[in-house]
């Protein structure tokens, strides 16, 4: 039987046999600083906890827990395309099969979730700053095997504009690729020499630049809405949320 979890669902024209969204930190069985649905399995908290957690995830969903391809995150580009046997280091995955679920686990850094106009293709982006910068959308999208404005894409929740404070090597990395990127940056009015980045609008300009424009969501802020979610900046140690998709 479902769980009732309380889950964010993308506002997106996808087909309906795609299936997408994304967890809060709410309704789960661990306890603080994990309290209370963590879903990571790599911040410390009780592994019999992550496991109720991921579980009552699959029943909630209505999948086996076989279905999730949990990946072990390292923030960079490489992509997967599932099933795979076990977790595999990459920051994104991708897949054309039923069943078959894209998980991005995530605490600030972004994630970005993709289908075709069709809904036969699937992909899930881990995208922090170090990702984004060094090209897992482009990567990501790449993958997928379609004309990009076959595309679309849903930006879930993610530190947002107001509370993501770089120095200046984060917004010198961007720059060096991209000289637009530096209106996604403005000067942080606390800190000299430091920067305020807006993540959301760094992805949106990596997304039109390989030619996806249908793009949605984006209006999350993980530091400010403690209810929901989780935050590695405003609280060092704590959990993870999940975002997802698959084809049914």
């Amino acid at each position: 039987m479902p769980c009732n979890l309380p889950l964010i669902r993308p506002d997106w024209p996808a087909p309906p046999h795609v299936h997408a969204g994304c967890t809060t930190r709410q309704g789960g069985v661990s306890e603080a600083p994990w309290a209370s649905l963590n879903l990571g399995d790599h911040v410390a908290d009780k592994a019999a906890d992550v496991a109720a957690n991921r579980a009552r995830l699959a029943t909630e969903l209505g999948l086996p827990e076989t279905a999730f391809g949990w990946l072990r995150q390292v923030h960079g580009a490489q992509v997967v395309r599932l099933p795979v046997p076990a977790s595999v280091s990459a920051d994104a995955s991708v897949t054309a099969e039923p069943g078959v679920v894209c998980s991005i686990l995530t605490a600030d850094c972004l994630p970005v979730l993709l289908c075709d106009r069709a809904g036969t293709c699937v992909a899930a982006a881990h995208a922090g700053w170090r990702g984004l910068c060094a090209g897992v959308i482009e990567q990501t999208v790449a993958a997928m095997g379609f004309p990009p404005a076959e595309l679309m894409a849903w930006l879930g929740p993610a530190i947002g504009p107001d509370a993501f404070e770089v120095g200046p090597e984060v917004r010198a990395a961007f720059l060096q690729r991209d000289a637009g990127a530096g209106a996604a940056f403005v000067p942080s009015p606390s800190h000299p020499e430091r920067w305020l980045a807006d993540i959301y609008r760094l992805a949106r300009l990596r997304l039109a630049a390989v030619g996806v424009t249908a793009v949605y969501g984006g209006d999350f802020c993980t530091v400010s809405d403690s209810a929901q979610f989780f935050s590695y900046r405003r609280d060092g140690e704590t959990g993870r949320q999940a975002s997802f998709i698959w084809l049914e």
